[in-house]
């Protein structure tokens, strides 16, 4: 019987890896919240729906017929109730008591639309850098918040409240798996949702041997631009431009990221749609420190 914990429902993606991603449900299914599951299968071919519906009967599984990439979440965010919904790759999933966690500070922070989790890596669980850099964020400290507040995040270690993300458009679908949480963390803000870094919450992630890294670095360089131009003032946005050409004569996969990027300029525009000043302003600030590090 599911307590007050069916507050959090667990959205996983996944695609091919199904001894992965039975090993990770295996694991959220015994978690003590025993939060609702739902599994967004994007298109596999290697038997993964059948496999978890005969493994996992009481875990709900969308079977997509194409590969939505990152953008699967949002047919699963949309398809559960719970108030709150974490995500999990398939080769990621949450510690004990981290959702219940999530829940409370939710409830107490109303304006609080995504917590960002600190992250454990690896059967060493060395902690991902990302979360020493979320942190420390330069961005002006909000006592309103149970966190440093951020404007990025990484989708594995990510709690949301679901009327925030949906109202945000969720992630795009246009832009798959690689970097695709900047511009759902921009939009959110946009929309006028807080977004919090807390160490207190912990996922945990072994990454797969299963794993397109070309794709993943095409995807990061692609989806840095298109938000830049979705999104970015020109100078800004022309820097950073200028700064993927360079990278570009030199890294082959920084080359591909910014010719598939070009060949849908034309979208990228249409998309358009400037931050509110505020939210301008937080990114400016994390493009200094980024500068500053370099």
């Amino acid at each position: 019987m599911r307590g007050r914990e069916a507050r959090v429902a667990v959205v996983v993606v996944t695609r091919n890896r199904r001894p992965e991603l039975l090993t990770t449900l295996a694991r959220l299914r015994a978690l003590p919240e025993r939060p609702p599951v739902m599994v967004v299968d994007n298109a596999s071919t290697d038997g993964t729906a059948r496999a978890v519906r005969e493994r996992f009967p009481e875990v709900e599984v969308l079977a997509l017929q194409e590969n939505a990439g990152g953008a699967g979440r949002t047919a699963g965010v949309e398809r559960v109730r719970a108030p709150y919904v974490a995500f999990a790759d398939d080769d990621s999933w949450w510690e004990p008591g981290s959702l219940a966690r999530a829940a409370d500070l939710f409830e107490a922070h109303p304006r609080l639309g995504l917590i960002a989790a600190r992250i454990l890596v690896g059967p060493e669980e060395r902690e991902d850098p990302v979360c020493a850099a979320m942190e420390a964020s330069p961005l002006p400290a909000d006592l309103e918040l149970p966190g440093p507040p951020v404007l990025g995040f990484l989708a594995c270690g990510a709690v949301v409240r679901r009327e925030a993300y949906l109202q945000a458009g969720g992630f795009h679908a246009r832009m798959m798996i690689g970097g695709e949480e900047a511009l759902l963390a921009a939009d959110m803000a946009a929309a006028g949702w807080s977004l919090a870094y807390v160490r207190n919450l912990t996922a945990r992630h072994h990454p797969s041997t299963v794993r397109d890294r070309s794709a993943r670095l095409r995807g990061e360089v692609r989806n840095a631009l298109w938000f830049a131009w979705m999104r970015r003032p020109v100078p800004p946005a022309a820097r950073l431009t200028l700064r993927a050409a360079r990278a570009s004569l030199r890294d082959a996969h920084a080359r591909a990221g910014l010719l598939e990027a070009l060949r849908a300029l034309p979208w990228a525009l249409r998309e358009r749609r400037t931050l509110p000043p505020h939210v301008e302003r937080g990114l400016k600030t994390l493009d200094r420190k980024r500068d500053s590090a370099l």
